[in-house]
């Protein structure tokens, strides 16, 4: 059976995956990047217990999300210490990664480790009640 045309030789692309792909991949190598100069090159002592969990980029990859996470005590610290940090891994990503523009970092704490440690807690409880009601 023949494939569909289209109606016109100079549609548009569909939407689809090929929309997700590079934002994704953007997304990974400015990850791996920003936690590789947490490790390596930035010095700064607010920034020792940091955990780089996940990067959102827009479609456009002029503004990335750069979710991170820390001790609960130290949250405003590393904020604080990844906001004064951002300009040199704008620098750093930027020759590193080659892009014409290197997306506008936003750190975000994430919330995620905090509510599977709630969750699981609420699951503990509930299997110890209905072990106890069971027997």
């Amino acid at each position: 059976m023949a494939a569909k045309k289209s109606r016109s030789r100079f549609a548009l692309p569909e939407l689809g995956e090929k929309t997700g792909r590079r934002p994704a991949r953007v997304a990974d190598s400015i990850k791996q990047e920003v936690a590789l100069l947490l490790l390596r090159k930035i010095k700064d002592p607010r920034l020792y217990n940091v955990t780089i969990t996940q990067v959102k980029v827009t479609p456009d990859l002029r503004r990335a999300w750069v979710y991170f996470s820390c001790p609960d005590e130290n949250v405003e610290e590393v904020a604080a210490g990844l906001g004064s940090a951002k300009g040199f891994m704008r620098s750093h990503l930027a020759r590193e990664m080659g892009m014409r523009y290197v997306p506008d970092l936003e750190f975000k704490h994430d919330l995620t480790s905090r509510r599977m440690a709630e969750m699981d807690k609420l699951f503990r409880e509930i299997a110890e009640e209905d072990d106890s009601t069971s027997e």
